[in-house]
Parts: structure tokens; sequence; C-alpha cells
């Protein structure tokens, strides 16, 4: 598929109400920088945080925020607004105006103008972690998905009410990469239709008993980050998780799994695909006997001893090396990823020898706190192949997702189907 500049796209922005919207000014910025034209809309809570005159002076348009004025209605009336942008977002994407949007709700400029848009809709949603996870959000989020509106996960951490949990925006630079990466396509992100794509995520957790496991910090976030940007290039998604505490992205089929024998099950039920993505940390080792009830402590160990047990361990199946060397369904991509905490490069060569896959994405999670790789939002990738290696800058691993699935898009597109 032939790809264009976003330069000279149009993007209406409603900006939602919530601290968050102050984000937004930057967001506009960057989007002119790459030549974008953003005309927003403000409802009346956006603009408790942010003013029409910032606003204004940033996007270089008049700023919408009325339903009922005449001025603005004769000038641009709200059919016109929603329908000469090429891609429509929602920024912040509170919870009262994606609830207005699940309902087809219409009271003031910013509903109606979705309501009445044939354009594509993004939308990236902030509120507290609380009203995030409320049921009525939840059944709100599964229908816009369901219609077709596609969404840009917020992140987790510090929030400005004071607690901490999912509900934070998206950082701007994830937010602005999906909407390029929307807006690079004549057909935006479509180069993967009619390919099948099998992505494995998260942990593993090998059973020791009814209460105690195995596991290890992954938290997932790569792996559904991979699925969503592969999802949103047409590809036909099913993510294969470990137990997480993540959303299902949009448009991917989830398989929910806890143990690496589970695991490798569901991707013997998936095959054939086109290509099979090993991002998912399994475990190793599993415990060879499962104890039925609860393993209780034995008595007491005499003064000065430390209590102590044996716990018999059995190999996990290698499901990276199973599937690159299927006999009948070898997919014609086959990546892994080498996660290590030291000898980075010479760890993941070997592993890409040993395992018969065409890639292997290394990366450090020897880091702990803010820099860490497991469980957190960012990652540096080096990406080793047959002809050599390429190492790419630190980045979010929303970002990382969207270039690997150009990358990949690439190769599959140089394959027949």
């Amino acid at each position: 598929m032939t790809t264009v500049s976003a330069s000279g796209k149009r993007v209406l922005l409603i900006i939602g109400g919530g601290i968050a919207a102050y984000k937004c000014l930057d967001l506009i910025r960057r989007l002119k920088e790459h030549g974008i034209g953003v005309r927003c809309i403000l409802t009346t809570a956006g603009a408790e945080f942010v003013t029409p005159l910032a606003v204004s002076s940033l996007s270089a348009e008049k700023v919408y925020t009325d339903l009922f004025s005449l001025t603005d209605e004769a000038e641009m009336g709200h059919i016109r607004l929603s329908r000469e942008a090429d891609l429509v977002l929602v920024a912040p994407a509170t919870a009262d105006l994606m609830a207005k949007m699940a309902h087809g709700l219409a009271n003031d400029l910013a509903s109606t103008a979705l309501l009445a848009t044939d354009k594509p809709v993004y939308i990236a949603p902030s509120m507290n972690s609380q009203m995030w996870t409320h049921p009525a959000t939840r059944r709100n989020l599964e229908t816009l998905q369901n219609d077709g509106i596609t969404i840009i996960p917020p992140g987790e951490g510090d929030l400005a009410c004071g607690e901490v949990g999912a509900g934070r925006l998206a950082e701007v630079q994830d937010i602005l990469s999906t909407v390029l990466q929307a807006l690079k396509h004549d057909n935006p992100l479509q180069d993967l239709r009619g390919r099948k794509v099998l992505v494995t995520a998260g942990p593993t957790h090998e059973p020791m008993d009814p209460v105690r496991f195995i596991a290890n910090r992954s938290s997932g976030k790569q792996g559904y980050a991979l699925a969503a940007a592969l999802a949103a290039r047409g590809a036909d998604v099913t993510l294969i998780s470990g137990p997480t505490m993540l959303d299902c992205p949009p448009n991917v089929t989830r398989v929910n799994v806890e143990t690496a024998q589970q695991m490798q099950t569901a991707c013997a039920e998936t095959l054939p695909v086109d290509a099979a993505l090993c991002v998912a940390a399994v475990a190793d080792w599993r415990p060879a006997q499962r104890a039925t009830q609860k393993n209780k402590k034995s008595f007491a160990p005499a003064a000065g001893e430390e209590q102590k047990t044996q716990i018999d361990l059995v190999e996990n199946p290698d499901i990276l090396a199973w599937l690159s060397q299927h006999e009948h369904h070898r997919p014609s991509l086959v990546i892994g990823f080498a996660a290590e905490t030291e000898d980075l490069l010479q760890h993941a060569a070997d592993k890409l020898a040993r395992k018969g896959c065409d890639w292997i994405i290394a990366n450090d999670v020897s880091h702990v706190g803010d820099d860490a790789v497991m469980g957190g939002d960012n990652n540096q990738i080096t990406i080793l192949h047959r002809d050599g290696q390429d190492k790419w800058p630190r980045s979010s691993k929303t970002v990382i997702a969207e270039k690997l699935a150009a990358r990949i898009a690439a190769q599959l597109g140089a394959m027949p189907e």
C-alpha cells in the first residue's frame, strides 16, 4: 500500500473537561509541526481548564464552543465541522463524553458533531481510576469499540485527584503517534488486512497449590500494545494472554490462559497464522506436583535454624522454539523476545540461533524503579535478525509497538499470502 505524508490532513480535536485538558495544548503544537491542520471544539467543562484564546492561538483556527451560536452555525455548522476533518480525536475523553457517545446523545456541540461525523473517531480517555473501572464505563467502552471507535488507552500512575491507578491521559507522544499512523495511509492502517497474527503476552502463573504460584513481573503492556498496533493495520489478531490487569485492545480476539502449557495449547488452536510474536514472559519451569490443598508450614525448626523446604521443578514447553520449528504450520514470520539482565546481545544472539525464529527483540530488564522495563511504560530494544541488528532509541511501548507493526507489515508485504 502506498503511504503518504500526514501533512495537509485535518484533525477535529474535541477537548473534554479534566485537568489533562492542558496536555492538548502541547498536542495541538505537535500536530501543527507535522503540517496537520487542527480545528477544535472546546466543551463547557474543557473551558474550565484551558481557555479558548490559548487553544485558538496554538491552532491558528477559530475555536468552537456553542451548538446554538447563530454566527458559528452560519460560518461553520456542526455538520461541516465533523465532515471536513480526516479524523476526529476526543482528548481527554471524560466518562461523561464516553457515555454520551455510547448512547447517541447530542445535546451540545461536541456530542452533536460526534454523532454527525462520517470520519474515523479516536478517543483518549482520562478519569479517576474508580470511574475508569466502574461497570457503567466498561459497558460504554465496549459499546464504543463495537461501534468502530478506536481507544487510545489511558496510562497508570499518580492521578490529579491524589489516587494512584489507571486513568491518566495517554502521553502526548503516544496520542500523536497514533494519529500520525492513522493519517499517513491512503486507507488508514490497512496494510495487514487479510493477515492472521498470533501474539502472546503477559506472564504465566505456574501453581504450586490453590493459593501460591511461580510467576514474574511482566505486565503484558508491550504485547498488548503490539496486538493493538497490528489490529489497527487491519490484521486479524489473536492475543493469547497470561494473567494481566489490562483491557483487551480494540478489534483483537483475546484468549485468557494461566500456565505455559495452556498457552501452548491456545497457540496450537490458533494456527495457522502468517506471523507469531512471542512477547509473553513464559515461566521456564513449573512445580512437578501441584498440591490440591494449601501447603502448610511444618513444625517450627529448632532455635537458630531456618525453615527449609524443597520444590521439585520440571521444564515448561518452549513455545517460541515449538512455533519456529513447527512441521506443518510454521508461520512465515516468527518473532521472539529476549528479556535479559546481563550480556544482552550475546544471550539474544544465542537465542536467535537456538530457537530457529526469524527475529529476536532484545531488551534489558535489569532496571528497577521508574526506569523499569518489566511493568513500566517505556522500553529500549535491539532487533536481531539473520542480516545483523538494529538498535532503537528508548521510547514508550506504544511507539515501539507501532514501529514494529510497520516493520512487520513491510516484511509480510514482501511475502506471498
